[in-house]
């Protein structure tokens, strides 16, 4: 569990926070991740927006919170934890009903929930290729230079290399932009993730049996983002749709999901502006 020691933290208005608060953006996959739980859960929570397309999390008073510059953040009675399934595994220990994790599955679910977390990086790349599509570099020069420049440096007392990581992607970002290349390796690793989940979900109602888990709140935030960049799931992987299909009205899911839904009109015009190159024709599907 990522818990920030006292060092990390150079924000402290935080650490005198009492209840949970989560700092988050609406249109986060890893947010809504988060916020999914705390729905099933039925878990009060205090709202903190952090507006990501305004680079707010490159700034001093967030990077303060969280030195990677990442949301969500959970703040629970002064003490900060970072990473989504990190925080969802702390809370479902401390909210254990109802339950989404089976029982006697917590090593299981964590291993499972780090190899999705895995793919964070390929979610990013082709949300940014086919459904964000920014005209000019994702992230600005500056905001990178705060984003360098601000912050404990460490998580747990010990330097950061997932930081270092973090200012890798953007700077190639903004080097190179999202190449087909790119996009398409990062395509094809999900095609082979969902084929595997297409053959679990042929033969059980949610990914861990009768009961919905963590994981497929985790794997529907993919499926829905996917969805939005235009990867064929119904005609690749058909269960997976159904199973998709079933949750995204619910409201613990709608509620969260809806803020980043394009309208046809938005998604023809980031189509058009890449000359026809949908996900489909660039990943070869």
């Amino acid at each position: 569990m990522v818990q920030l020691t006292d060092s990390d933290i150079k924000t402290r208005e935080v650490l005198g926070w009492k209840g949970v608060h989560v700092l988050h953006f609406m249109g986060s996959s890893c947010s809504q991740k988060l916020r999914i739980f705390l729905n099933l859960k039925g878990i009060p929570w205090h709202s903190h927006p952090i507006d990501l397309p305004g680079n707010e999390n490159m700034r001093p008073w967030f990077l303060g919170i969280n030195p990677r510059g990442l949301v969500p953040v959970l703040v629970d009675d002064g003490a900060v934890h970072i990473e989504s399934n990190d925080i969802i595994q702390y809370l479902e220990k401390k909210f254990p009903k109802p339950r989404l994790v089976p029982a006697g599955y917590d090593n299981e679910v964590a291993a499972l929930l780090k190899h999705e977390d895995d793919l964070h990086l390929d979610l990013r790349t082709l949300s940014f290729r086919f459904v964000f599509a920014p005209p000019g570099p994702p992230k600005p020069a500056a905001a990178l230079e705060s984003y360098k420049a601000n912050g404990a440096g460490t998580v747990q007392g010990l330097k950061d290399r997932e930081k270092d990581i973090q200012i890798e992607f953007w700077q190639r970002a903004a080097k190179e932009g999202f190449t087909d290349e790119r996009a398409r390796a990062s395509a094809q690793k999900f095609r082979a993730e969902f084929d595997a989940l297409d053959k679990t979900l042929a033969q059980r109602r949610y990914l861990m049996g009768q009961d919905l888990s963590v994981l497929d709140i985790a794997w529907f935030i993919y499926e829905h983002r996917l969805s939005l960049a235009g990867y064929p799931f119904a005609r690749l992987h058909p269960h997976v749709h159904a199973w998709a299909e079933q949750l995204r009205p619910r409201p613990e899911f709608a509620n969260e999901i809806g803020q980043l839904r394009h309208s046809p009109e938005q998604l023809d015009a980031i189509r058009r502006a890449q000359a026809g190159k949908t996900l489909e024709a660039v990943a070869g599907f």
